[in-house]
């Protein structure tokens, strides 16, 4: 089956000054969808557009609009003064106005299969697309939005099976505590969570963090490089999952949690985020600062086999990331689509039917036809 796939973001490391937390996981959804399937991507090639990159996976790119089968998106939405103005004006980004081409032509005008994929909880609960009957609304989050399956970042199975969480601890650690992410909406997290902590223990934060007055004792290092990032995580003992409310309130996991995993970093989970303890042993899990505070005075203390045993429960706890989960959730959502399909096929068929036999009982009654016109 020949599938486009729709994404703004990067494959490689790419550039150091955007926003784009796909980099950790967005190379194994390709690969995981190349099992099944004739891939296409369908937005501009960024890595080789803006970082110089060519990144080879299991792929052809065409910016027009070739005949697919089905298509998958990675959901945008209105970003003001960046894809939401004219094209071809400063600072313009035209993701969001080839997202509404695809979208018209495929599925709207098509019918083509779509499976929007709601990363960012963005999806309006009431936008028309989600009851379009070529569209499933796949949702990272434990309790998804009505209709919408739930769809983790993925994690190659291969990686889950061969890691050793001896050897993730090792290595020296000169962080107590850490944060890689951008500030959007998280405010009320890190000063509940990371900010207390954070005037006893050694700490760093990276990312884009604009209002952070409240804050001065926080060390923030702004926007880096997403290997450096991933060296934060291997270089700490602990983190935070910072959530925005949206994200708490559904259990919306983002792919920070198998970052610092995989990179031996025990993360520390608020416990307001609905189903958290599905994720985390109950030592990582966090009712406010003072309560983080100790778990990772705990942690520091603690020898690296103690650390590892934690981490150990951490990776137990991944199974939902596994590749091969997100592979049958995308064919059992198409196989939705299809059974949708085949069931208004047999409405249709069974409404001709039920019009034939009307037919031949009132040709049957009335032999002539008492509706002829006289000749």
């Amino acid at each position: 089956m020949r599938l486009g796939y729709s994404h703004w973001g990067f494959l490689g490391d790419g550039v150091t000054d955007t926003p784009d937390g796909g980099r950790s996981w967005r190379s194994t959804m390709l690969t995981t969808l190349a099992a099944d399937h004739r891939l296409i991507l369908l937005q501009p090639n960024r890595d080789q557009l803006e970082a110089g990159h060519d990144v080879p996976g299991p792929y052809s790119w065409d910016s027009g609009l070739p005949d697919l089968d089905a298509l998958f998106v990675e959901w945008r939405w209105p970003l003001p003064g960046r894809n939401d103005t004219p094209c071809g004006s400063p600072g313009h980004t035209c993701d969001l106005h080839r997202q509404q081409e695809l979208l018209n032509h495929y599925t709207l005008r098509l019918g083509v299969p779509t499976l929007l994929w709601d990363l960012d909880k963005t999806l309006a609960d009431d936008d028309p697309l989600r009851t379009h009957p070529a569209v499933r609304v796949l949702d990272p989050a434990t309790h998804p939005a009505p209709g919408a399956l739930t769809m983790r970042v993925p994690v190659f199975d291969e990686v889950l099976d061969g890691a050793d969480p001896e050897h993730l601890v090792g290595g020296s650690r000169i962080w107590s505590l850490c944060y890689v992410g951008n500030q959007y909406g998280r405010d009320e997290h890190f000063d509940r969570f990371f900010a207390p902590p954070a005037r006893r223990h050694p700490h760093q934060v990276i990312g884009k963090w604009t209002d952070t007055a409240r804050w001065p004792h926080v060390h923030f290092a702004g926007r880096q490089g997403f290997a450096a990032s991933q060296r934060l995580h291997a270089r700490s003992v602990t983190t935070v999952l910072l959530a925005p409310p949206r994200y708490a309130a559904t259990g919306s996991m983002s792919q920070r949690l198998p970052e610092a995993v995989l990179a031996g970093c025990l993360p520390l989970g608020p416990a307001d985020i609905a189903g958290i303890r599905d994720f985390l042993p109950p030592e990582l899990v966090v009712r406010d600062g003072k309560a983080a505070d100790l778990v990772i005075s705990n942690l520091d203390a603690f020898g690296q086999n103690n650390r590892a045993e934690v981490l150990a429960q951490c990776l137990d706890r991944l199974g939902p990331f596994r590749a091969s989960r997100q592979r049958a959730v995308v064919q059992a959502a198409f196989a939705d689509i299809a059974g949708g399909r085949a069931a208004d096929a047999r409405t249709d068929i069974n409404a001709m039917h039920r019009s034939v036999l009307r037919t031949l009982s009132d040709l049957a009654s009335d032999p002539a036809g008492t509706d002829a016109s006289p000749r």
